[in-house]
This record gives structure tokens, sequence and C-alpha cells, in this order.
């Protein structure tokens, strides 16, 4: 119901263990009722759904509030948000592909031993 964009997305999704209610693997053909809860893993979050209704046919956006809750609970949106943030980088838009040397030094200032030269008693003082 509109979390994948596509039923052969969402039936991928579902043979590779990204669907799963109580820690079972779900098929892509299992049937749900009222008061299911599943997870959908996309990417770092695992969502987590609740099923209000049912319905035979496809809705649209508007409509999936009254089927379905989203559940998630607030550490996996911080994940999210964390993941946004780290993707984004300090690149400006249409500036085109970093070089090597951009590489190089995105990879030291993201590494754990950038962090450790700095000294941290010192900032706090």
């Amino acid at each position: 119901m509109r979390i994948y964009k596509t039923r052969s997305i969402a039936a991928d999704a579902c043979k590779n263990g990204r669907v799963t209610m109580n820690g079972v693997q779900l098929k892509p053909s299992r049937t749900f009722k009222v008061g299911d809860q599943f997870n959908v893993r996309k990417g770092p979050v695992t969502y987590t759904f609740s099923v209000l209704q049912l319905t035979e046919n496809r809705l649209g956006a508007k409509l999936v509030p009254e089927y379905m809750r989203d559940c998630t609970p607030p550490e996996q949106l911080e994940l999210l948000e964390l993941a946004r943030m780290a993707g984004n980088g300090a690149r400006d838009r249409g500036t085109g592909r970093p070089t090597k040397k951009d590489r190089r030094e995105i990879e030291t200032f993201m590494s754990d031993s950038y962090l450790d030269d700095i000294d941290w008693e010192e900032d706090e003082e």
C-alpha cells in the first residue's frame, strides 16, 4: 500500500527478507488482517506499519492513513536523518563528482582517526 513504488519491487523486497512480521520473513502472497503489524527495511531504517483497514483496490496517497498507520520508533527516524546528513556532505548541487583529492579529504574527515586528533578537553573549557 504505497510503501514500494511497484508490486514487483515489493515482491523482490519480500523475497530478499526485507519485509517481516514478528521476526518471520513474509512471502509476497501473504494476506494481512486488521491489527497486523509488519516491518519493512529500507536502507538503514526499519519502518513499522500497522494495518487499520483492508481494501481490494489501489488507493490514492491521501487515503493511505485511513488504512495503514506508521508506527516507526523515533530512533529509526533519527537513523534516516543521520543517513541524509551523511550522504549530503558539503558539496554544492551541480558541482559534479568529487575528484580523487576531494574523496581522500572526505574520507580523512569522516574517519575516526581524524576525530582522535582533536583535543576535546581544550574545547570544553
